[in-house]
């Protein structure tokens, strides 16, 4: 039950942080005023994609994001060596504020562009 509720908070504060970028830090949505309703389904400018989600399958660039932002050292937080984060209750994206940014999902991946992104990844 506590880690349920812990990763509900997780969730619960990522949504916080993604308005308090959109309201204040950044503030490109200072008069936002959404619905509950309108929040669920992602009436806001902007997103907040994260590795392992649809927008971004990928969860080897969360390797990327830990180098670049010493991840570890300034939170805490590692990741296992199946790329999940430990503690188990942490969350993880990118903000893109663009208007025109919006989410999409990756289809099938055919075996030809597994081997190309494979190659490109090294």
């Amino acid at each position: 039950m506590l880690k349920a509720l812990a990763d509900r908070l997780a969730e619960a504060f990522a949504e916080l942080m993604h308005k308090k970028v959109r309201t204040e830090f950044w503030g490109y949505a200072k008069n936002e005023t959404l619905s509950n309703e309108e929040i669920i389904k992602e009436k806001y400018q902007g997103i907040r994609p994260a590795p392992g989600y649809p927008a971004q399958p990928d969860h080897t660039e969360k390797i990327t994001l830990w180098k670049l932002l010493d991840v570890e050292k300034n939170t805490g937080i590692k990741l296992t060596e199946s790329l999940a984060m430990y503690p188990t209750a942490s969350v993880s994206g990118l903000y893109f504020a663009h208007p025109d940014a919006h989410y999409f999902a990756v289809g099938k991946l055919e075996k030809d562009q597994v081997e190309d992104y494979a190659k490109r990844k090294k």
